[in-house]
C-alpha cells in the first residue's frame, strides 16, 4: 500500500473514495461538515433518516454525493465524541479496511485524521492509522496453497491536513507508521511460521537477509563451538536436547557515530518449547512455537529502526534455542555455569527461557550499552497478573523503565511496572548452586525478572514480560508483533525523532 499526504480540499480530490468521520448523534467532523456545505446539506439529510447514527463500528456508503468529485463517501462511526480514545479510533481504521475490502475504489482520500483520539493530534493519527492499515494488510498464507482473502482493491491512501505547514510533520509520521507496520508485520510472520520452518539456524538465516537487505545492518550468528568457548554453558544446556542446534544471533545496527551510545535489544529465541523433561500438558503446547516472539519483536524493531535510518546505535541479540526432552537434555537438579560464572540448578527445565537470556545478557557487556532492554514470552504469571493486554516491565534503573513507559503510551502499546527488589531473591536460593532457576509460584513473573537482574549489574537494564501480549489463542490465533510499537518509539525517543 501506498501513503500519501497532501493538504487540499477534499471535496475537490478526484478519488475512488473519500472517507469521513460520524460522530454518535450524527455529529459530524469538520471534514465531514465541509462536504455536507458543498453537497447542499445532503450528509445530514441521509444521516437524518436513519441510515446511521454514528455508533462505533457502523459504515455506510454512499455514491454520486452533488457537489463533490469523489466517486464514493465512505462514513465511518466513530462513537461518542468525548469518548473517543485510541481504542475507538483503531476500530474506525479497522472499519474502514474491512469496508473498501468490499467496495472497487483503487484509491482512498482519508480525512479520519481530523478527529484524533483525545490527548492526541493529526500526526498521531495518520501514523497511527497507517500503521493499522499495514498490519490490516497482513495474512498468514505462507504454509496454505490456497491464498486468503483477498486485499482490498485500494493500492493508495491519502491522507489530508488543514494547511500546508502541516505536511512535513505528517509525511514523517505517515513514514513512521509505515516503517512500524512493516516491523510489526514481520514479527508476526516469524512468530506464525510452524517450528519445523523456524529453527534457530533460520532465524540466524533470517538475521542475515536483513543485514543484505540494509547496509546499515551488519550480523554475526555464532554456532554451538563458538558459544563453548564463551563458556556459555546455560544457553548451550537448553538446546541439548534438540537435533536443531542453537545460534547467538546478533545484528548491529550502526546509525550514528561510533562515540554514539549504542543501546541493546534482547529477545528470547525458543523456537519451540515443549518444557522438556518438566514436559508441558499437550493442549495447546501447539502455541509454543511463539515462544520466540521475544525474538521476533527484536527483528521487527531492527527492521523498523534500518527503515527510519534512525541516528541511533543499536545491537539485536537474539539467544535462539529449541527445547526437547531428550537423553542428553537438562534434568531437573542438573547445575549448569552460566557465561557470567554463576551456577544455575535447574530444577524445572521449563524455565528455560532465563537460562537462555542470561548468558545473552552477559555477552551484552561488550557493548558498553546505553541500555539493555530484554523481551521474552517468559511467565505464564504475567498473563495472570495483567492478562493480554499489557506487557510486564521491570528493570533495574528509574530512567529506563519510565522511558519504556512513556514510549508504551505514546506508541499506544503500553507495558505496566512490576517491582524488583533483594526480597524476592529468597526465592531463587539453592543449596547446591549460586541460584535456582525458579522461585516457587508466588509473584513468579517478578522472581523471573530477579534471576535475570542477576546478569545485569554492569549497565541499565530493563526486562518486558511479553507472554500475555505477544500471541492471540482461538478464532484469532497468531502473533500480535507486539511489542514493536513499544520499542521503536523508545528508541525513536532516545534521539528526539
Amino acid at each position: 500500500m501506498e501513503y500519501l499526504v497532501k493538504s487540499a480540499a477534499a471535496e475537490s480530490q478526484r478519488t475512488g473514495c473519500l472517507v469521513l468521520g460520524v460522530f454518535e448523534k450524527r455529529r459530524l467532523t469538520d471534514t465531514a461538515k465541509q462536504i455536507d456545505g458543498v453537497a447542499g446539506g445532503q450528509l445530514t439529510a441521509i444521516l437524518g433518516s436513519g441510515d446511521m447514527d454514528g455508533a462505533a463500528g457502523q459504515t455506510l456508503l454512499l455514491h454520486g454525493l452533488p457537489g463533490v468529485t469523489a466517486e464514493r463517501i465512505l462514513l465511518i462511526g466513530l462513537g461518542k465524541e468525548k469518548s473517543l480514545n485510541e481504542r475507538a479510533f483503531r476500530q474506525a481504521v479497522q472499519s474502514m479496511s474491512g469496508a473498501l475490502s468490499g467496495c472497487g475504489a483503487r484509491d482512498v482520500w482519508c480525512a479520519l485524521a481530523d478527529a484524533p483520539p483525545r490527548g492526541r493530534d493529526c500526526d498521531w493519527a495518520i501514523r497511527d492509522a497507517v500503521q493499522q492499515c499495514e498490519s490490516l494488510l497482513y495474512r498468514f498464507d505462507t504454509c496454505k496453497s490456497k491464498k486468503g482473502k483477498p486485499l482490498p482493491n485500494a493500492r493508495k491512501i491519502t491522507f489530508g491536513v488543514a494547511s500546508a505547514d502541516a505536511v512535513a510533520a505528517a509525511r514523517d509520521a505517515c513514514k513512521a507508521g509505515l516503517a512500524i507496520g512493516h516491523g510489526v508485520n514481520a514479527a508476526r510472520e516469524l512468530g506464525d511460521l510452524p517450528a519445523n520452518i523456524c529453527t534457530p539456524v533460520y532465524l540466524a538465516d533470517q538475521a542475515k537477509k536483513l543485514g543484505k537487505r540494509f547496509k546499515s545492518v551488519s550480523v554475526e550468528a555464532l554456532d554451538e563451538k563458538a558459544m563453548e568457548k564463551l563458556s556459555m554453558g546455560s544457553l548451550l544446556a537448553v538446546g541439548r536436547g534438540s537435533r536443531e542446534e542453537s545460534r547467538l544471533i546478533v545484528m548491529q545496527y550502526k546509525g550514528a557515530g561510533k562515540s554514539d551510545p549504542t543501546h541493546v535489544l534482547v529477545g528470547k529465541g525458543i523456537t519451540f518449547d515443549t518444557g522438556g523433561i518438566s514436559i508441558k500438558p499437550g493442549a495447546g503446547m501447539d502455541e509454543m512455537k511463539f515462544d520466540m516472539c521475544g525474538a521476533a519483536s527484536v527483528f521487527g524493531a531492527m527492521q523498523a529502526v534500518a527503515e527510519l535510518e534512525l541516528p541511533v546505535n543499536l545491537v539485536g541479540i537474539v539467544p535462539a534455542a529449541e527445547n526437547m526432552p531428550d537423553g542428553l537434555a537438562i534434568k531437573p537438579g542438573d547445575i549448569v555455569t552460566s557465561m557470567s560464572g554463576q551456577t544455575i540448578e535447574i530444577l524445572n527445565t521449563d524455565a528455560e527461557g532465563r537460562l537462555v537470556l542470561c548468558d545473552a545478557l552477559t555477552y551484552a557487556e561488550r557493548f558498553k550499552p546505553a541500555s539493555v532492554v530484554d523481551v521474552a514470552t517468559l511467565t505464564g504469571a504475567c498473563v495472570m497478573a495483567l492478562g493480554h493486554h499489557k506487557h510486564g516491565l521491570m528493570g533495574n534503573n528509574t530512567a529506563v523503565v519510565n522511558k519504556l513507559l512513556a514510549a508504551g503510551r505514546t506508541a499506544a502499546d503500553e507495558a505496566w511496572q512490576l517491582p524488583l527488589g533483594e526480597e524476592y531473591d529468597e526465592q531463587l536460593k539453592s543449596n547446591f548452586a549460586d541460584m535456582a532457576n525458579i522461585g516457587g509460584r508466588p509473584a513468579g513473573s517478578i522472581t523471573a525478572a530477579q534471576f535475570l537482574a542477576r546478569f545485569t549489574g554492569k549497565y541499565k537494564w530493563a526486562h518486558l514480560d511479553i507472554a500475555g501480549t505477544a500471541w492471540k489463542s482461538g478464532d484469532q490465533k497468531g502473533a500480535t508483533g507486539r511489542p514493536v510499537p513499544l520499542l521503536v518509539q523508545y528508541l525513536m525517543d532516545q534521539v528526539g525523532s
